[in-house]
């Protein structure tokens, strides 16, 4: 084996050999548990993140672990088209390299580079999961747009619509005005801004005066633009101030459009002026209040957020109306939105309707993919009702069909379920699974997986023109299909019935609803089992906590903070660093600051570490808090330790790779130190075992690195050597055989956590144990077993160590240097001392450099000695032939002149009244402090003096 290891130099060509002989693949052993695991389809855009890398250890740990437990597993793959985010880069692709905007084509040219791009590029996610050693099957990798995906997406859709959990209908959403679309909650990001609240009067109609006598009251708004769209002002109806106005009318500043006063009790009382504008057509909470007073809906902007020419007027079911005026005033039409709200402002304070203005700091949406202000738009989607699939979906929590980890955050998914809304599942956009319906002129729908079905379906004239809705489908509906139809639905497939339902989903907590949620309605509204059972996707939800720098901060590729995990893995330079989290930004104006912040992060780059130091690194962060903050020093200590797996398992090899290892029969003696090992050992998979199972990764790489750093390659290694330079042909055969059976079984027990450098090593192993199998995957994971307890050993060692570390510190403190034999004395009464000093007489004195060991007892009187107590004995190191007298007199008596001038320093400023009078008190503390520290000092080396002077 190499002496240094390289992790470049394994974990490529291992992986590669892997996939290539097909290790990845269940097993089809129908004797065996089936145990299955989707991966979280990252979207085809670009690269994997960090948490990307997280979720896929964890998920590996799992697959690996119980793949070597023999069961049939299977880590189904795949990639999600990405609507919103391949349509964005499609578009700055097309300009970037034609000097050309997506107008420049029609939908199915885009399409079809869309799909060009796609083949092209795949390649990189995949090549990314491959360099983290994800053990998943390439054979069955699925697109969330694949021929089969795509028909299961449209049965859904056309099943669900048959069964009226889909309709369309017109309603507020949340619209990106730059990409002309409907997104989710989750694609907006709230931003705090400084802004403004304008104060403006609305003049009350037909002389109608406030208790006050004042002709109008005043509204406060962040957003006076949208005053062209109110059809209402709200007020408390508890409020005595504007209890007698309820019922009357205001007239709206700019386009004199008489408006009611409404009470509500969604109005607080002390919030501003207690009066609210309502702008139904343009706030979510105004939506609400509009709907339940029946107000009317006044849409003043276009799709790209600008003043349109006319209103348009709906009543409070969505259908066009004509009880209002769709007049704007004539100054405004075609305005950018902020341009129209300068203008608005500046025309109310020229007529006198200005109050006041105050800055103001408020949440503004933003669209998280396109940087735009999200503007709440009244449009025409399509949508799924929501509350009959959440009941059966809330049950099979409480049920505990599924189970949280941590459980907390069921709580999380009650509380989003309970009060659950319809899901608005269309998009306007050219990207992504279009909508399987059809209108004819007068507007009727039909849907059908085609045109022609649709017209078989409903007996519709051949002449009669259908034209097919633009719409497509929210990328998270076909995702909610993913365990189900990935594994073959609707077909009754092999997979289908082995696999599903999966196991544990790995997942994030931030998309409980956005997903996890959904798959849980979805799943169980579609899937059963041969008895007619409905079936969950998943039994476990596994979530993660969100990975943050190493400020605490969220990444984001805004902010810079991203780290590759490619880049951790095979280094990369500060130059190409700074280029990578620079390009393509949204705000290209934080460029310098990402820069600068780049630079004094990693200052030389990040230097390559390894795919298994990663992996490690991440299922030691992977506790059951929300919040995990990654740190780059704890990667570079988890480099240390493969290397130190590495180095032991070298030495290992070089003591019995060409000596019998006893595998062949004969004569095995076990010293204390191997059975020492083999118990330690054992407990150790027990913890490993049990915190596998309870989903504490954490804790399962913690008890793997303490017992591979402390116990195996620091103390057996070292307890080994006297065996092995001096011990009989029994005694070596059995230290040689528990090497390798120990290094074999903790190779076994660190492979799903860190595969590549274990695989290596097994190779190695594998042959000394005359082990034909070709993988160290399908090898049994050691368990705990009752016939390798040796708790006795482990009370010999526990107490060896306890005696060569009391030396050793003996050794430091009083500058003794390691080479020096020493003699010891051990003064104890206890038998059981007597007997383990007998017994490891050879193995201490050879660890601890002792000429001699003498057991002396209790009462003995030995001042003249270095001694340090441990369990049951003290330790004693006559100074005799320790020490050359008149040297180390010498050096007491020089420090101790050395202190006492240190004393006369100190009590001249104690003594000095003006110090103690202008000196800060810490300083004085601190000062009295010394001089206690240096008598201390000198009263030991007066002590030490003494001991020496009486040699």
């Amino acid at each position: 084996m190499e002496k240094r290891y390289n992790p470049q130099h394994i974990e490529t060509i291992l992986y590669q050999n892997w996939e290539k002989k097909g290790y990845f693949k269940p097993n089809g052993d129908a004797s065996q548990e089936n145990f299955c695991i989707m991966m979280p389809p990252p979207n085809i855009t670009g690269s994997l993140h960090l948490g990307h890398a997280f979720q896929q250890t964890i998920i590996d740990i799992m697959i690996r672990y119980n793949r070597m437990k023999g069961k049939n597993t299977l880590w189904q793959t795949g990639t999600d088209h990405a609507g919103i985010a391949t349509q964005l880069l499609i578009t700055r692709k097309i300009n970037e390299e034609e000097n050309k905007t997506n107008q420049d084509y029609d939908a199915d040219a885009l399409i079809k580079k869309t799909w060009q791009w796609k083949n092209k590029f795949n390649s990189i996610i995949s090549h990314q999961i491959r360099r983290l050693g994800s053990s998943v099957d390439w054979t069955r990798e699925r697109f969330t747009m694949d021929h089969g995906f795509s028909d299961a997406v449209k049965k859904i859709f056309i099943l669900l619509y048959k069964e009226k959990l889909i309709y369309r209908k017109k309603s507020l959403v949340n619209w990106d005005p730059k990409l002309c679309t409907a997104i989710s909650d989750l694609e907006v990001e709230n931003l705090e801004q400084k802004g403004f609240m304008w104060y403006i009067r609305y003049y009350l109609a037909n002389g109608v005066k406030t208790s006050e006598g004042k002709t109008y009251i005043i509204i406060a708004t962040t957003r006076p633009e949208t005053i062209l769209g109110d059809t209402g002002v709200a007020v408390n109806p508890s409020d005595t101030r504007y209890q007698d106005l309820i019922g009357k009318f205001l007239v709206l500043p700019l386009t004199n459009r008489l408006i009611p006063i409404i009470g509500d009790k969604y109005v607080e009382i002390s919030k501003g002026t207690g009066c609210m504008k309502i702008t139904p057509a343009h706030d979510f909470n105004d939506y609400d209040v509009g709907c339940r007073h029946q107000l009317p809906m006044i849409n003043i902007f276009t799709y790209t957020a600008n003043i349109r020419n006319y209103a348009q007027i709906y009543d409070a079911c969505g259908q066009e109306s004509n009880n209002c005026d769709s007049i704007i005033p004539l100054a405004f039409r075609g305005l950018d939105r902020f341009e129209a709200r300068a203008m608005i402002i500046e025309e109310i304070q020229k007529i006198g309707l200005l109050e006041d203005i105050q800055t103001h700091h408020l949440m503004v949406p933003h669209g998280e993919r396109s940087g735009a202000v999200i503007e709440a738009m009244l449009n025409t989607q399509w949508y799924i009702r929501m509350t009959p699939l959440a009941e059966v979906a809330i049950k099979a929590v409480k049920s505990g069909d599924i189970q949280f980890v941590p459980k907390q955050y069921a709580n999380m998914y009650f509380s989003w379920m309970k009060n659950i809304e319809d899901w608005c599942i269309s998009r306007q956009l050219w990207w992504g699974h279009r909508i399987p319906a059809w209108y004819d002129p007068s507007g009727n729908i039909y849907v059908a997986h085609s045109e022609q079905e649709a017209r078989i379906e409903n007996n519709l004239n051949v002449h009669l023109p259908l034209i097919q809705e633009t719409d497509v489908l929210d990328t998270w509906f076909s995702s909610a299909l993913w365990t189900f139809v990935s594994l073959g639905w609707p077909k009754n497939t092999k997979e289908l019935k082995t696999f599903h339902p999966t196991h544990v989903l790995v997942s994030g907590f931030d998309i409980i609803f956005f997903w996890i949620a959904r798959m849980i309605m979805l799943t169980m509204h579609f899937v059963k089992d041969d008895s007619g059972k409905i079936q969950v996707p998943f039994k476990t939800v596994y979530l993660t906590g969100l990975i943050r720098d190493d400020e605490g901060q969220k990444m984001s590729k805004s902010k810079g903070n991203i780290i590759d995990p490619l880049d951790m893995i095979d280094g990369i330079s500060l130059e190409k660093l700074i280029e990578k989290r620079t390009k393509n930004m949204i705000k290209p104006q934080l460029s310098e600051i990402i820069r600068q912040r780049t630079k004094k992060q990693f200052p030389c780059g990040i230097e390559a570490h390894g795919t298994d130091a990663l992996r490690f690194t991440l299922a030691s962060l992977a506790s059951t808090g929300r919040d995990v903050h990654w740190d780059m020093k704890r990667l570079k200590g988890y480099r240390h330790f493969c290397n130190k797996l590495w180095n032991g398992s070298r030495f290992v090899l070089m003591n019995t790779e060409k000596y019998d290892c006893g595998f062949f029969g004969g004569e095995l003696e076990l010293s204390v130190p191997d059975r020492w090992i083999i118990a330690k050992f054992n407990y150790t998979a027990q913890a490993w075992h049990e915190a596998l199972n309870r989903y504490r990764f954490d804790l399962a790489a913690h008890i793997l690195y303490e017992f591979t750093w402390n116990q195996f390659c620091d103390w057996y290694l070292e307890l080994t050597k006297p065996i092995l330079h001096n011990g009989t042909q029994s005694q070596l055969k059995g230290t040689r055989n528990t090497l390798v059976n120990v290094l074999a079984d903790l190779l076994c027990l660190a492979h799903p956590l860190i595969p590549f450098i274990t695989e290596t090593i097994w190779q190695r192993v594998k042959v000394i144990k005359h082990i034909t199998d070709e993988t160290i995957m399908f090898q049994p994971v050691p368990i705990f077993s009752t016939t390798r307890i040796h708790d006795e050993s482990i009370k010999d060692i526990e107490w060896i160590k306890q005696v060569i570390i009391a030396i050793r510190n003996m050794r430091n403190k009083n500058n003794i240097p390691p080479t020096h034999p020493l003699d010891l004395l051990l003064r104890t009464n206890s038998n059981n001392v007597t007997h383990r000093i007998n017994k490891n007489y050879y193995l201490i004195k050879t660890l601890a450099n002792l000429k001699t060991i003498q057991i002396v007892s209790e009462d003995a009187n030995h001042s003249l000695a270095y001694n340090q107590s441990i369990e049951d004995a003290d330790l004693l190191l006559p100074l005799e032939d320790l020490v050359d007298k008149n040297i180390e007199l010498n050096h007491i008596q020089s420090d101790i002149v050395n202190l006492e001038t240190i004393i006369k320093q100190i009590h001249g400023k104690l003594d000095n009244k003006n110090f103690i009078k202008l000196a800060p008190e810490a300083i004085v503390i601190k000062e009295k402090r010394r001089l206690r520290d240096c008598e201390l000092k000198i009263a030991k080396l007066i002590e030490k003096k003494k001991l020496i002077c009486a040699m």
